[in-house]
């Protein structure tokens, strides 16, 4: 049974809000909206599927705000967007502007989309045909009318960075003219052409001058994460629009840089069909760049043909070109090449940056415009290849070996595949580590739009048994390539490139706390398509009993919080589980309800010492704040200088440390606050900044030892003895690797790394020869308790980073609860 991308959006997103638990919150400082009232009745978040165009939305605007960053620059400060396309609406019914989402900090996500006035019933046929292209692609390559009509679309995304500002004064550029001309070929253009614009994806960080957004996460590394409103919006965007090509504008290389990148590769895409329209749109707006006439924009770099392998890659999903390839596009990033932020921005006169900002969106604009030229030539091929790339998927056919000199340059080196299995399988009930943490992953699967079944009754698998209701994902579907990524291992890729970009390992099937398991050939089940997972909150029955919380997913740990947070007395055994004593059922009953755990029937005899209310100080990266806030706990930024300010620990149970804290350089007030918490409190640690202040504060009797500063990925884990690990999974999270040995008396190694760790990403031994090898069978994980009293848990893995290793979530809780308690 196939269910169209429009019925299974709706219901993934009305569904999704009724069973998943609100765990995210504003981070510090951030509010959910402090700039107006809400957005009008009748203002879109989403494309509206009825409508035809133009859609004139009448935008919200926003108060002035003299503190833009944009304005130094000669460039569009955000509130001034709406205002232009608000006008610009009333002169053109080629314009259309809609808002698809709001910002960490509560502004508008703007979508323009320009094309010829069409009625409803043009456009619900536009949409017909796409989703034709998807659902049935041999019936899309046999229609002789959608190869006719179809209007090609194409994505153009600015600022996602938001101090790298120009692309959506360049997007504003393409808009005004292409509304506003005359000239018979842009109406014809937009005859045959949608062009969908979001002219700044982090207006929040576009106000302030900063890359990240408001809640410190690079949105353009989060899109197979999505923790983000912004990539959210993005996704969501690509899924409902599915463009042929698309182009994410950025800054600053010192020249234009154009992609495709170099290897590696992603192995999981239809490579044949990205790289020779890659190469192909890139070479036409280099020209257009060149053709801009100035000395800063003479040279342009294609990575693909001009720089060495692992320079500058598309192997991870985190980018958003790179998952845009995922869901049928062509994808490019542009860098403009003139620096503006930063130091540049403080230091250089103000006429300098305005020359510069000019420079920049020129070839903003020429990038643009060139990616339009090329779908508008290339329409009819880029609809066959399209339309060929789901095809592939849904016949489950094998990659195609792509020759030597299938375009410039293309080589061995190039060449990067992968067997796709026949199905995946996440278990339900019985052999399911976590049905919280398998509910999540499948919601992720659907909200990526990677089609999911559930099984209608008992089946076997490689020997194996799967009840009734286990989840199915069958590789015979157009977006495979993106279920792999999501799915899979992934792949060691240390002996092809000598470094990377970013990470080269993120497997959710591996790091989401869900069982997960492959099959070579497709399943004979019948299955249900499903639009949501299924509810997972149980209360084992009998009511005088103690209750029992395993903490193996985030949203056990948020069930603890909250419970701890009604006042329910919680205990802890020495293996880790937490009691809840029947007296407390009905707040059970509802945490159960609104997190999806499950609270078993506890031993009796089972409850160990009370744990506190934990109330951490952190000093730690954005988005390990993010994910600790998330778990509901207390959580009170801390470091070198606010201690030595005189910050106050008094009422703090756990001190974080991973970024931020230096223990030699703290005043000696500061040092002895810090002496005397520790005496009493507990600390947990991640990663060098972690380790180098346990050495300094003389806690646990330790030698750390680092990998590589660019080693990451995921790795094998193996469990050891200690109060914290008991229920951790078997993989973990890794970005410059750490491990302990010489281990004093007391500590505990909670983790090891297995004996061949790196099961993808890359790690190569560094100057200190400290590769896999030498971290193979060491603590990965350690506890104790210090002479002084002082319980503390350091990990040499990352299990919070950019808040997508989720099942590694409840082994960083388990370590807050027992140092501080």
């Amino acid at each position: 049974m196939a269910v169209s991308r429009s019925v299974r959006r709706v219901l993934a997103a009305a569904t999704v809000a009724v069973t998943l638990p609100a765990l995210a919150v504003a981070p510090a400082g951030a509010q959910q909206s402090t700039l107006g009232d809400s957005a009008p009745s009748g203002q879109n978040n989403a494309l509206d599927e009825a409508q035809g165009y133009p859609r004139q939305t009448d935008l919200r605007e926003f108060p002035e705000d003299p503190d833009d960053k944009s304005i130094k620059l000669g460039l569009t400060p955000y509130h001034d967007i709406a205002p232009q396309l608000n006008e610009l609406q009333e002169r053109s019914d080629r314009v259309s502007a809609e808002v698809v989402g709001q910002s960490t900090e509560g502004r508008d996500l703007y979508l323009v989309t320009l094309t010829s006035p069409e009625s409803p019933a043009e456009t619900a046929q536009q949409n017909r045909w796409r989703d034709l292209i998807e659902d049935d692609p041999t019936a899309a390559a046999a229609d002789e009318t959608l190869a006719e009509d179809y209007k090609a679309p194409i994505w153009i995304n600015a600022n996602i960075h938001g101090d790298e500002w120009e692309g959506t004064d360049g997007a504003l550029d393409v808009i005004e003219r292409l509304a506003t001309s005359e000239d018979a070929e842009d109406v014809e253009l937009l005859d045959s052409t949608r062009i969908y614009l979001t002219v700044s994806n982090n207006p929040d960080g576009r106000v302030a001058g900063t890359r990240a957004n408001a809640a410190g996460f690079d949105v353009n590394r989060d899109f197979i994460t999505s923790s983000q409103p912004e990539s959210r919006a993005m996704r969501d965007l690509l899924i409902e629009t599915q463009p042929l090509v698309m182009i994410d504008e950025h800054g600053y290389t010192s020249t234009t840089l154009i992609e495709p990148g170099t290897p590696p590769h992603g192995q999981n895409y239809e490579y044949d069909l990205y790289i020779k329209h890659a190469y192909e749109n890139a070479l036409g707006m280099e020209q257009a760049v060149k053709d801009l006439g100035y000395s800063e924009t003479a040279q342009v770099d294609i990575p693909f043909r001009d720089f060495e392998p692992g320079e500058w890659d598309d192997w991870p999903p985190i980018f958003t070109p790179m998952y845009s390839i995922y869901q049928g596009a062509v994808g490019h990033t542009i860098e403009f090449p003139l620096r503006v932020n930063r130091a540049d921005y403080e230091q250089l006169p103000e006429e300098e940056l305005q020359r510069r900002s000019g420079i920049n969106r020129e070839v903003a604009e020429a990038t643009i415009d060139a990616a339009i030229e090329y779908t508008d030539h290339n329409r009819d091929e880029l609809i066959d290849d399209q339309i060929e790339l789901f095809r592939r998927g849904w016949e489950g056919e094998a990659q195609p070996e792509i020759p030597d000199g299938y375009v410039p340059g293309f080589g061995e080196e190039d060449r990067y595949s992968v067997e796709f299995p026949g199905a995946y399988v996440i278990p339900a009930g019985h052999g399911q580590r976590s049905d919280r943490a398998a509910a999540r992953l499948v919601d992720h699967l659907v909200a990526h739009d990677v089609r999911v079944t559930q099984a209608r009754h008992t089946f076997h698998v490689d020997g194996q048994r799967y009840a009734k209701g286990s989840y199915v994902v069958d590789m015979h579907q157009p977006k495979r390539g993106l279920a792999n990524v999501i799915l899979a291992a992934g792949k060691d890729i240390s002996d092809d490139v000598p470094g990377m970009y970013d990470i080269s390992g993120w497997s959710h099937g591996l790091l989401w706390g869900a069982t997960v398991a492959a099959s070579d050939d497709p399943l004979s089940v019948r299955t249900t398509p499903v639009s949501a997972a299924g509810p997972t909150g149980s209360v084992s029955p009998g009511p005088n009993a103690d209750l029992a919380l395993t903490l193996t997913d985030g949203a056990d740990v948020k069930a603890a919080t909250f419970l701890l947070e009604q006042g329910v007395e919680v205990t802890r055994g020495e293996d880790g589980t937490l009691i809840v004593p029947a007296s407390a059922r009905a707040q059970a009953v509802v945490a159960a309800e609104r997190f999806g755990v499950e609270f078993t029937r506890a031993d009796r005899g089972s409850a160990g010492a009370p744990i506190v209310e934990p109330v951490i100080a952190a000093a730690a990266s954005d988005d390990e704040l993010l994910v600790l806030r998330e778990l509901g706990f207390d959580v009170r930024p801390v470091s070198t200088a606010a201690l030595n300010e005189g910050f106050d620990l008094s009422d703090v149970s756990t001190l974080y440390v991973s970024t931020g804290l230096d223990y030699a350089e703290l005043d000696a007030e500061a040092r002895a606050a810090v002496d005397e918490f520790l005496a009493d409190g507990g600390l947990v640690t991640r990663g060098s900044g972690g380790a180098a202040f346990n050495e300094a504060a003389d806690v646990l009797p330790v030698t750390s030892e680092a990998g590589r500063s660019d080693a990451n990925g995921v790795v094998s884990v193996t469990g050891g003895e200690g109060p914290v690990s008991a229920d951790a999974p078997e993989h973990s999270f890794v970005y410059s690797p750490l491990w302990f040995t010489d281990l004093g008396e007391g500590v505990h190694a909670e983790q090891r790394y297995a004996d061949d760790p790196l099961v993808a990403g890359h790690w190569l031994p560094g100057d200190n020869g400290n590769g896999p090898g030498a971290a193979a069978g060491q603590a990965s994980v350690v506890s104790g308790e210090a002479a002084g009293g002082t319980r503390a848990v350091l990990f040499g893995t990352e299990p919070l980073f950019r808040d997508h290793p989720k099942g590694l979530y409840a082994q960083v809780a388990s370590a807050v609860f027992w140092a501080g308690s």
